[in-house]
């Protein structure tokens, strides 16, 4: 079994994450349906912090991001 690298967590992110989860727009919402529960045998995290980016599903066992919807909420919150 490889050992899996770390992937850098930016907690500065962490508020960002919380609100993304919280407003979840429907193909998000629907993907993450399918993937949370491990149903399709893997483990994913919803709006992940890595580096300075939060991640809409990244799967560890994977080395997997998944982003939905580009990049249209990277200015999103940077107002509040």
């Amino acid at each position: 079994m490889t050992k899996r690298r770390i992937i850098p967590y930016n907690p500065k992110l962490k508020e960002v994450a919380r609100k993304l989860r919280k407003q979840g727009i429907l193909s998000e919402v629907l993907l993450w349906n399918e993937l949370k529960g491990k149903k399709l045998g893997y483990d994913f995290h919803r709006q992940k912090p890595i580096n300075d980016y939060v991640v809409d599903f990244y799967c560890a066992e994977l080395d997997l991001v998944i982003e939905i919807d580009g990049d249209w909420h990277s200015d999103k919150f940077d107002d509040d």
